[in-house]
């Protein structure tokens, strides 16, 4: 949210009523008879000549500040209020940090009941409210209880500027917390729904000002602001209906303000999804990401189906617009999360755009969020499974698993994992020459990416009709599997060795002669796998089990998802070690 919308009358002009001048001076304004003291009438003269002269004088020091300090502090309301007029022209047009001499002045003439200079005060604080500094130095001197004081009055022009120095205000974080507290929230949301266009904006602006941290958020939900947000995702005016979601979008990063939402606002979604074709760019894609957020529970992932979604996204990802492709794509992959979804996302024709927008390769985030919904996708039935390795998918990941940033190869190992444990699939990946992507990112540095690409080359050597691919790929490329198995074994991480250890199993396990030959006469493998016997032994004995009462069967596949941390103490060790002994155990048989 950037600065205010002023609703600074112009004050140069002359008022041909009372006879103003260019400054708005007029000492004989018979709105006050007061007279005029020596002192004032010398200042008077001195602003004269230096607003004369303004573009090479600093209003904010010496003689041209004493002078406007001296008519605010005059018991004249015309004075007053030429000084409230100059100090809003001044402001307007030279905004720089300032000290407390000169904020000290204004905030005086706000507390005036006058409203010529409370609306003169009002926008010369907003203005220098626009500078970070001032913004601070504003709230620390008490610049807020007369700023709510003047959103609370009846004078429209007061309002509208009062609203816009808070919505400045409220772009510094320091800020944040202090107005919220402050008592603003409840009439900045009352004035949201004013019939003044200038005073909603700014008060929509200052609303979604306050909503960048969940203790803000939680105070505005406290405040009603929510139910009036959402009725203004209706309003005509673009700007207003951008704060409005923007606002929501942020209010719905909350777990439990998106249960309040469910609960209380039936048509926010319908409304959100009508926004998703606006004319504005910006409202477009703000809706979006609140839908996207909104997405994050399995409720809102279906209601979104249900209102018609599904249409606009699929034209947002195939847009020109980076922000948008970006805001629809996150949008889609949290609504494929929902098992009930997937089938409804591959019918509207997600699947070939999901793997066009792979190629960009400057936008990490669309890359890592289409790939994780093609993953989503990949096995939810066996017509999608099909569409999916027609669409060019498997093809795609393959050219960027080894060229791309972590992120996107982590999700594509991910997905490459997902698609491994499908027994239908396994040939068809192999057939694709999955394992020229799969063996290197066993290479990996990053325990995400080399953990799911080993878990998906274990399951491709399981339960297969055909394992021509598995011999091809015995020894090349980068070792190929054998070596995989070798490293693996001496890992010293338990979740590895068990990779490796259920792999080997599952090849001797395969009734083909070639594959167990390769296995049984591979002296490495097989050293590994006694030394891993010896350890998980030694181990098991520690912990005081007896190995002779333990045959449990191994798992059908191994785990895709590889949430370990790292540490051998983040498992129970015995039941870590009891499972790998029995796999050795097992190996051991078949060797025999």
């Amino acid at each position: 949210m950037g600065a205010c919308c002023s609703c600074m009358r112009d004050t140069t002009s002359v008022d041909a009523t009372t006879g103003n001048s260019a400054n708005g001076m007029n000492p004989q304004d018979d709105s006050s008879i007061l007279p005029i003291a020596d002192n004032e009438r010398e200042a008077v003269t001195s602003l004269l000549g230096y607003l004369e002269d303004k573009d090479n004088l600093d209003f904010y020091s010496g003689g041209p500040l004493k002078a406007l300090t001296t008519l605010v502090y005059s018991d004249n309301l015309n004075l007053q209020r030429s000084a409230a007029l100059a100090f809003a022209e001044i402001t307007e047009k030279y905004v720089k940090p300032v000290s407390r001499d000169v904020l000290e002045p204004i905030l005086i003439l706000l507390q005036s009941n006058d409203s010529q200079i409370q609306i003169a005060a009002c926008a010369a604080l907003g203005n220098l409210a626009v500078n970070n500094d001032n913004k601070l130095l504003i709230v620390e001197m008490g610049g807020l209880e007369p700023l709510i004081h003047e959103m609370m009055g009846n004078n429209v022009e007061v309002q509208c500027n009062a609203v816009g120095c808070i919505t400045n205000l409220a772009t510094r974080d320091d800020n944040k917390h202090k107005i919220a507290t402050s008592g603003a929230l409840v009439p900045l949301t009352k004035l949201a729904k004013s019939k003044h266009i200038r005073v909603q904006r700014n008060a929509t602006g200052a609303l979604l000002n306050m909503t960048h941290s969940h203790e803000n958020r939680k105070e505005l939900v406290n405040a009603g602001a929510v139910p009036v947000l959402v009725s203004l995702l209706s309003s005509a005016d673009p700007d207003v209906q951008y704060y409005c979601t923007t606002a929501l979008s942020n209010i719905a990063v909350d777990e439990e303000n998106r249960e309040k939402l469910s609960q209380t606002e039936p048509r926010l979604v319908s409304k959100l999804v009508t926004l998703m074709d606006s004319t504005s760019s910006r409202v477009k894609c703000q809706a979006t990401l609140a839908l996207r957020n909104l997405a994050s529970d399995p409720s809102y992932q279906l209601e979104i189906v249900r209102a018609g979604g599904l249409p606009h996204l699929v034209k947002l990802i195939q847009s020109d617009s980076i922000p948008l492709i970006l805001a629809s794509v996150a949008c889609i992959r949290n609504i494929s999360i929902h098992p009930l979804n997937e089938g409804l996302i591959v019918d509207a024709g997600f699947l070939k755009p999901l793997v066009k927008l792979l190629d960009y390769k400057d936008s990490e985030e669309i890359q890592c969020h289409a790939v994780s919904t093609l993953r989503n996708l990949a096995a939810s039935s066996e017509k999608n499974r099909k569409e999916f390795f027609e669409s060019g998918a498997i093809e795609k990941c393959k050219e960027l698993a080894l060229n791309s940033p972590i992120s996107v190869q982590s999700e594509i190992s991910a997905c490459f994992a997902i698609l491994a444990l499908a027994d239908v699939s396994k040939l068809d990946l192999l057939n694709a020459n999955i394992l020229d992507a799969l063996i290197p990112m066993t290479f990996s540095q990053n325990q995400e990416v080399s953990g799911n690409s080993s878990a998906a080359l274990a399951n491709l050597c399981s339960r297969i009709n055909n394992y021509n691919k598995i011999i091809d790929y015995w020894n090349e490329p980068q070792g190929g599997i054998r070596d995989f198995l070798s490293r693996f074994l001496k890992s010293n991480y338990a979740t590895f060795e068990h990779i490796a250890l259920w792999t080997i199993l599952q090849l001797l396990e395969s009734h083909n002669v070639k594959v167990v030959d390769l296995v049984k006469n591979d002296e490495n493998l097989i050293t590994g796998v006694k030394r891993m016997a010896e350890i998980t032994s030694e181990r098991v004995q520690k912990s005081g089990i007896n190995v002779n009462n333990n045959g449990d069967d191994t798992a059908n596949n191994t785990n895709t998802q590889n949430d370990d941390d790292g540490s051998r103490n983040s498992e129970p060790i015995e039941d870590a070690s009891l499972e790998l002994y029995n796999i050795t155990q097992q190996i051991l048989e078949f060797l025999k």
